[in-house]
């Protein structure tokens, strides 16, 4: 029987970044209508990963609007990683802070991070069609960072920027060159505050993905993450037959998630496992 592995999302800083990803609502450059704050209570974070905890979650990715891991960044998640570790020691703290020294990564480390999330986003011909503030590169040598700091490495990407099936391919590619433990797909989100003005992927083309990820990186966790709920609607738990094993469940960083409670009885009700922590 299948086992899926159920992931929470805290966006502790929220919609301050200066980059201008042409995806991302968190940018200032878009002006988009979402919550803006700099650092949320370590109090409201031990909260949300306690309830994550009662819904099941094995992992709780906390997550930073901004290019970089600097130093103040790094201090605070250090912060709640470490009052999140005290009190949810099960949970498996997954960091997601933009670009990365090879210093701040260990130093995340040890406050109690396990896995680190950087996101290739998309192939590194088409990524300057989407970003003109960073490099592909830099994204890569984060990840590479990543790995030496000793962390698990989680790395995905965004699909439905208007790349081609080239670009597709060259990302996992990319991305088999990493070696990552987790990968999370997700699904380009429409909004028009946004310089990207994508239409939303259909449900054919969106499995047409999940397949030739599967077929580019077997064995892995491979993670739906956002535009699950929009993008397969009515169908977003057949996933699951094209090799998808990981979910995030509730919010995502500024949109709607389903709510905990529905996915979990939907993929008990369909009789598959619930992991019970991150092992493979």
């Amino acid at each position: 029987m299948k086992t899926i592995y159920l992931c929470a999302i805290s966006n502790i800083i929220s919609g301050i970044c200066n980059e201008d990803c042409g995806f991302c609502t968190q940018s200032v450059k878009h002006k988009a209508d979402i919550q803006r704050y700099k650092q949320k209570e370590i109090s409201l974070i031990i909260e949300e990963a306690k309830k994550a905890k009662e819904f099941k979650a094995v992992g709780f990715c906390l997550v930073t609007a901004g290019k970089s891991l600097t130093d103040k960044i790094c201090q605070y998640v250090c912060e709640v990683a470490y009052e999140v570790k005290k009190q949810i020691p099960e949970l498996s703290l997954i960091g997601c802070n933009g670009t990365a020294s090879l210093q701040s990564l260990k130093e995340l480390k040890k406050a109690g991070i396990d896995n680190y999330n950087h996101n290739l986003e998309t192939s590194k011909e088409f990524y300057s069609k989407i970003c003109t503030t960073h490099s592909w590169q830099e994204r890569f040598q984060t990840c590479l960072n990543v790995k030496e700091a000793g962390l698990n490495l989680c790395s995905g990407g965004i699909f439905g920027l208007g790349e081609s099936d080239e670009d597709r391919i060259s990302l996992l590619k990319s991305l088999q060159e990493l070696d990552p433990m987790s990968v999370p797909i997700n699904f380009f989100h429409p909004n028009p505050a946004l310089k990207i003005q994508q239409k939303k992927m259909t449900q054919k083309e969106a499995f047409e993905v999940l397949k030739l990820v599967n077929e580019y990186l077997p064995n892995k966790m491979l993670m739906v993450a956002g535009g699950r709920e929009l993008v397969f609607e009515d169908k977003q738990y057949d996933i699951f037959e094209y090799g998808i094993n990981s979910i995030v469940i509730g919010d995502y960083l500024t949109t709607k998630g389903n709510q905990a409670e529905k996915d979990i009885h939907k993929l008990q009700t369909l009789g598959y496992n619930i992991a019970t922590d991150c092992t493979r």
